[in-house]
């Protein structure tokens, strides 16, 4: 069984940047691969990004360029750094965990993007 735990949701301006980090607990086996979705009411769960635990990384094309994924492994966490934020950003981020079959997603963190 894993656990995820998301921080650093919140509030901010068209343009601003914010940082979300997901840990991750229990027993947690490599390779495994970490990543982000996201999802707005009324509109399925979808991709932001994702990263393999030997770093390789996958981007949406609506993301690129302004976010960028990576991972402590030794922590066990995964974070996505947003930058040039836009309002079409706005929605429940999840973080998630796979490992072949396996998958786990967090509780989801709130960013809003609006001024």
């Amino acid at each position: 069984q894993v656990q995820l735990v998301e921080s650093g949701g919140g509030l901010v301006q068209p343009g601003g940047s914010l940082r979300l980090s997901c840990a991750a607990s229990g027993i947690i086996f490599s390779p495994n691969v970490m990543g982000w979705y996201r999802q707005t009411p009324g509109k399925q769960r979808e991709l932001v990004a994702t990263i393999i635990s030997a770093g390789t990384t996958n981007y949406a094309d609506s993301v690129k360029g302004r976010f960028t994924i990576s991972r402590d492994n030794a922590k066990n966490t995964v974070y996505l750094q947003m930058n040039s934020l836009k309002p079409e950003d706005t929605a429940v981020y999840y973080c998630n965990f796979r490992r072949y079959s396996t998958v786990y997603w967090g509780q989801g963190t709130q960013v809003t993007v609006s001024s």
